[in-house]
């Protein structure tokens, strides 16, 4: 299998992570014979210090260009007192745009061995495991008008805003990933007061009915966060859109006690983006203490949504929970006393994991 893959390692520890995940492609490139052709490109503040600009037109291109890409993180407090369409996380926004990626998955689940890293009781997230489907191209951050009062007292507004065929393709990709999990989704609104959710109810119901396998429920977005910390287990698929799903899935963080271990994807466009949830954390940058277990469960995904390659994947993930269930640690995840590794190191284990799990697995094939 050949792949074109652009790197896009971004900001603060963005590089540091970006660099694990290239590693573990690069043994699955050896043992299973992938051919995986990078080339990096810049986004977020390091584009502005370069070029001026938070997504240069060739990053763009490359990204056009390639099959998947994979990106760090965006953002560096440096950059903060810029307008709101020159700071690093518009080069974020441009390029999602650009791709015309429209489904935003973020997988949750609770690894048996980091049960005591969560906040809640082990009892209540024991066996979590949630996909949310986040709505990725419309709604409060792309939706216009949008902008400042330039005279009078000061205001600001943004406009929430949906086609009923956004709500439908984006139903759609929840619907068949649910048919291939527990059949279950939960659709995440506000009904009873926005208009916008009125409508996307009607279509999520009106979709759901071409799916008689999977059982649909609706719940109020402050239903849903309540529910994420008191019974996480009973949610599958949670379909949403842009705003709800993107505070949503930052909270299912507490499943696994760090936003370090999450990863996304984001489909059904030109070109597919691979991210951990995570953002820049410029306070621990070059620390060497990042967590990079989200950039290289980005890596399943890629190989899983993009390459078709569903085995490559699962040994990914069977490699982060075999080293996990060894004890080791970053300093996110990591209990009080107890030893940590490095990011480095980390990457460095679940490259060893990889390679006897995935040595196993061929000599199965054969």
């Amino acid at each position: 299998m050949k792949m074109k893959v652009t790197l896009l390692p971004g900001d603060g520890i963005g590089p540091e992570v970006t660099r694990e995940a290239v590693r573990i492609l690069n043994v699955m490139a050896r043992l299973h014979g992938h051919d995986f052709e990078f080339q990096t490109r810049l986004i977020g503040g390091a584009a502005i210090r370069e070029h001026g600009v938070p997504l240069p037109q060739d990053t763009v291109d490359t990204c056009l260009r390639s099959d998947a890409v994979l990106m760090g993180a965006v953002g560096a407090p440096e950059f903060d007192s810029l307008p709101p369409v020159k700071k690093p996380e518009t080069g974020l926004l441009g390029l999602r745009q650009a791709l015309q990626g429209f489904a935003n998955l973020r997988p949750a689940s609770c690894y048996p061995a980091l049960v005591s890293s969560s906040p809640l009781r082990p009892e209540v997230v024991s066996g979590a495991d949630i996909m949310t489907v986040r709505e990725l191209l419309g709604g409060l951050y792309f939706g216009q008008p949008r902008g400042f009062a330039q005279e009078g007292e000061p205001a600001a507004w943004n406009t929430m805003k949906y086609f009923e065929s956004e709500i439908a393709r984006v139903a759609h990709v929840a619907f068949k990933i649910a048919s291939r999990r527990r059949r279950k989704v939960t659709s995440v609104d506000k009904a009873n007061v926005l208009e916008a959710s009125q409508l996307w109810r009607k279509v999520v119901t009106k979709i759901a009915a071409e799916y008689p396998d999977v059982t649909l429920e609706h719940l109020y977005v402050d239903s849903c966060a309540m529910r994420l910390v008191t019974k996480p287990t009973s949610f599958d698929v949670i379909l949403t859109e842009n705003l709800f799903g993107d505070i949503l899935s930052d909270e299912a963080a507490v499943i696994t006690g760090s936003l370090g271990t999450l990863a996304s994807a984001t489909i059904g466009g030109i070109v597919d983006l691979y991210e951990p949830v995570h953002g820049s954390a410029p306070d621990i940058a070059g620390q060497g203490i990042a967590n990079p277990i989200g950039a290289i469960a980005s890596t399943a995904m890629l190989l899983r949504h993009t390459a078709g390659l569903e085995q490559d994947a699962s040994e990914i993930e069977s490699a982060i929970a075999s080293v996990l269930a060894a004890g080791h640690r970053t300093k996110d995840i990591a209990a009080a006393g107890q030893s940590t590794v490095s990011t480095e190191e980390m990457g460095e284990l679940i490259a060893d994991a990889l390679t006897k799990i995935a040595g196993k697995s061929t000599a199965a094939r054969k």
